[in-house]
């Protein structure tokens, strides 16, 4: 079924030439500028209002409290104007296990995130887990607030799927990273069935929201706010800093591909130099259009010691996302070719314009 033209939104008047810079960037082409989304917006979207510790009696119903979540969001977004390519999308967020929630198991709520504890003891019993996620709690909230998103966005912001990590990660957090580790080095050929069952129902999943986002003509997006009209995905794979090309090749890289499997737009989300080591393995696929690039913190800033890895991306023919501070900007553009970039960038209220005017310039 062809997809319903995407809902106008009056809180970005400009979204259609955005979107058509971000098609250009999937292409390593540029229309009159790289793409920028300037991330100060992120963190207030992220955070909400502060909290008010007697609305609630405990953190899990205030994440659980669906009127107060897309209230916040939307107190978050009042009066901003959105530069760039950043966009108004209100992701539903129970946090980063949630996918793993489906099956079994608890999560455990702080103030700004969220925590799975481990449920499987060894690989060799996984009836714990075979449960229809369809039917669980946590997916029944994310679709909850799903629904009553869509139903009050009314052109003010878009709506996207939640944070979704299957495969190892998913794997990781039920059996618990050690855990996880020792099965590799151990016992790894008990290993299969719990990665069958980590995918198994991904696309099934992914489809159901998907569905609800385009029956009202809401973009395909999610925690990182690039609206795509066909079906888009941030496949990952972040426990991968710990094991070996080998497993990763033998782990990873079938789930990878069955995740990827009818797809329009992915852009991996490569979180650190540990997860970098199987950077060509990641390039090597197809069905990737990009790379988002998380150098990680302390040593590993400033961007610029990253450029022969951003570079090394680009010349595979993907394309990638980079996170840098506004000092940083002159000397990047200067060592690097804006065909390919998409920039994430921290800047002073009121700067927005003077660096959207500087790309224009970027040659």
């Amino acid at each position: 079924m062809k997809p319903n033209p995407l809902i106008p939104l009056s809180t970005k008047p400009d979204y259609e030439r955005c979107i058509d810079r971000i098609e250009a960037w999937f292409h390593q082409s540029v229309i009159d500028r790289p793409p920028v989304r300037f991330y100060k917006h992120n963190a207030q979207f992220e955070a909400g209002e502060p909290l008010d510790r007697t609305r609630w009696a405990s953190l899990e119903d205030r994440w659980f409290d669906t009127g107060y979540q897309i209230e916040s969001f939307e107190q978050s977004i009042a009066c901003k104007v959105f530069h760039g390519e950043t966009f108004p999308v209100f992701s539903p967020n129970l946090g980063p296990s949630v996918y793993s929630a489906f099956y079994a198991g608890d999560i455990e709520f702080d103030e700004v995130t969220s925590w799975f504890h481990p449920v499987l003891e060894s690989p060799d019993d996984l009836s714990v887990l075979q449960n229809d996620p369809f039917q669980n709690r946590f997916f029944r909230k994310i679709e909850e607030m799903t629904r009553e998103a869509l139903a009050r966005s009314g052109g003010r912001y878009w709506v996207g799927y939640t944070d979704l990590h299957p495969s190892l990660d998913c794997i990781a957090a039920w059996r618990g990273v050690d855990g996880l580790c020792m099965d590799m080095a151990m016992q790894p050929e008990k290993l299969q069935p719990l990665v069958d069952l980590s995918i198994r129902d991904f696309h099934r999943i992914f489809d159901h929201f998907d569905a609800m986002l385009r029956e009202e003509g809401h973009p395909s997006a999610t925690w990182m706010n690039i609206p795509c009209a066909g079906k888009f995905h941030i496949p990952s794979c972040d426990f991968s800093t710990m094991i070996s090309n080998a497993h990763f090749e033998e782990f990873s890289l079938p789930q990878l591909r069955h995740e990827l499997l009818g797809m329009d737009r992915c852009v991996y989300h490569l979180d650190g130099k540990g997860v970098a080591r199987h950077l060509d393995t990641i390039l090597a696929q197809p069905e990737i259009q990009a790379i988002q690039w998380v150098q990680g913190v302390g040593t590993d800033w400033p961007i610029l010691q990253w450029v022969p890895l951003i570079r090394r991306v680009l010349e595979a023919g993907k394309s990638i996302i980079v996170d840098l501070q506004l000092s940083e900007l002159e000397e990047f553009m200067s060592r690097t070719s804006p065909e390919g970039v998409f920039l994430c960038i921290g800047v002073p209220e009121g700067s927005e314009k003077a660096v959207l005017n500087k790309l224009e310039g970027w040659k």
